[in-house]
């Protein structure tokens, strides 16, 4: 829900569930609401996978204000009369915006800069040299226009995109400026808002012993990746971190490429991530174990 940092959500579900190690993935601002993946116990060394995934997320644009922290609780910095805006100019400013871009984030941001978070510069007053980055804007569409200079966008992005930095942008390209209105986080892959719980169910689960029912097993997260079976026999290997060899598995590992990402299983367990590497001198592959789930 709006009004709580992601650190937040964490410290709910610690004292509702009496589970201590719990992290989230992609931090939301505290004004946005929205899909929010919270990991558990061992699943919390899925999160460098997690934060790697593509957003989406529904805004609101309203045209014609300028703020300091580019969304509505920022200080105004500009306002000027807008016309009645259609749906064809909207079309044509967002059209521009698609595809890959840079994008400078915002000062009140929780980037750092030195060691320090560059909010706490702009609260102090401070201006540092803000070095545009790579993003990738997926898709953008115009959902509705709730008033004559306010209008909602969907948009599918890269990771570290600011949703607010684009109305700004958007606003400038307009020449009238823009702000951020709302936010709502629909989907952090592979997770939908349509199969989110919300606090008031992860609290009346936890209430009736029921919240492991909530909860998704970290191989759902790669179900796109292919599956191999160690043997029982080469499961002391695996589990300490050692190369798992052809003899050690149920399938052929020489069919894949060097490099590939891969689920590892034993008796149906999954256990760990690995990766295809090739020994040269042999002329074979192996498994290199990359994260361990056990």
């Amino acid at each position: 829900p709006p009004g709580m940092t992601s650190h937040d959500v964490v410290y709910f579900i610690r004292r509702v569930t009496g589970i201590k190690k719990v992290g989230h993935t992609g931090t939301l601002d505290p004004e946005a609401a929205g899909v929010l993946p919270i990991c558990i116990g061992k699943s919390t060394k899925v999160v460098q996978y997690l934060s790697e995934r593509n957003k989406k997320y529904r805004t609101s644009i309203k045209f014609g204000i300028t703020t300091e922290t580019q969304d509505k609780y920022g200080k105004i910095i500009e306002q000027v009369s807008v016309p009645d805006i259609d749906v064809m100019t909207v079309n044509g400013l967002i059209g521009g915006f698609k595809g890959k871009i840079l994008q400078t984030p915002p000062m009140y941001s929780a980037i750092k800069y030195k060691g320090k978070k560059l909010y706490q510069y702009a609260l102090e007053g401070e201006t540092v040299e803000v070095k545009s980055r790579p993003i990738e804007i997926f898709d953008i569409s115009l959902v509705d226009k709730t008033d004559r200079d306010e209008f909602i966008l969907d948009v599918s992005c890269s990771k570290g995109t600011y949703i607010r930095t684009l109305c700004n942008d958007i606003g400038e390209k307009s020449g009238y400026g823009a702000h951020m209105a709302q936010l709502i986080r629909l989907k952090s892959s592979p997770f939908c808002i349509e199969d989110s719980v919300t606090l008031e169910d992860i609290q009346l689960a936890a209430n009736n012993n029921a919240f492991q029912n909530l909860l998704c097993a970290p191989d759902f997260l790669f179900s796109d990746l292919n599956k191999i079976t160690i043997k029982k026999s080469a499961e002391k290997s695996a589990i300490n971190g050692n190369p798992i060899f052809s003899a050690g598995v149920e399938d052929d590992i020489d069919i894949y490429k060097a490099g590939s990402m891969i689920r590892l299983y034993i008796e149906g367990k999954f256990i760990a991530l690995g990766i295809i590497a090739h020994d040269d001198t042999n002329d074979r592959n192996f498994i290199k174990i990359k994260t361990l789930f056990t």
